[in-house]
């Protein structure tokens, strides 16, 4: 597990990008966090990363926008408003991760312990300051395991 601090929206965006630097076709990232937290501005700096040149808005009424970001396709859920594992399912998220995708899934934690092989990020805000947060990333399977070693390197200018 790791403690990062983002100061700024551009630091919250730096982190998606070095983030999106080691993931590849396939990667499940989980973004956790409260409403207001910057699940969908880490997203925004994600995908900008990969190369994403449309918009990224929050999904949360239509659950899935894709994003075509060169080979890749980045897929952007938003399960909210979704109240069982079977509606979850129903996404078929897995299928969107076979087709030379990425999938980012807000407010996930609720389903992550079914959701195999992920990166958890957890977006929270800090009491003192309205801009910062702290960004705790935990790898759950073989797949970001490992990378473990590069995602430190990769983020550890902003550890806490």
């Amino acid at each position: 597990m790791l403690h990062l601090r983002a100061s700024s929206l551009a630091d919250t965006h730096a982190i998606a990008a070095a983030l999106a630097a080691l993931s590849r076709a396939g990667d499940l990232i989980v973004l956790a966090g409260e409403m207001g937290a910057g699940k969908t501005a880490f997203a925004k700096g994600f995908g900008a990363a990969l190369g994403v040149t449309e918009p990224i808005t929050s999904p949360t009424f239509t659950l899935v926008h894709s994003y075509q970001a060169g080979k890749l396709t980045l897929h952007h859920a938003d399960i909210y408003r979704l109240s069982t594992h079977n509606e979850v399912a129903d996404l078929a998220l897995a299928e969107l991760l076979e087709y030379d995708g990425i999938v980012l899934i807000e407010w996930g934690d609720v389903v992550a312990g079914s959701l195999g092989d992920h990166l958890l990020v957890q977006l929270d805000a800090v009491d003192d300051d309205e801009q910062a947060r702290v960004v705790t990333l935990s790898g759950v399977g073989p797949g970001w395991a490992a990378r473990w070693q590069r995602v430190e390197v990769a983020t550890g200018s902003f550890a806490c």
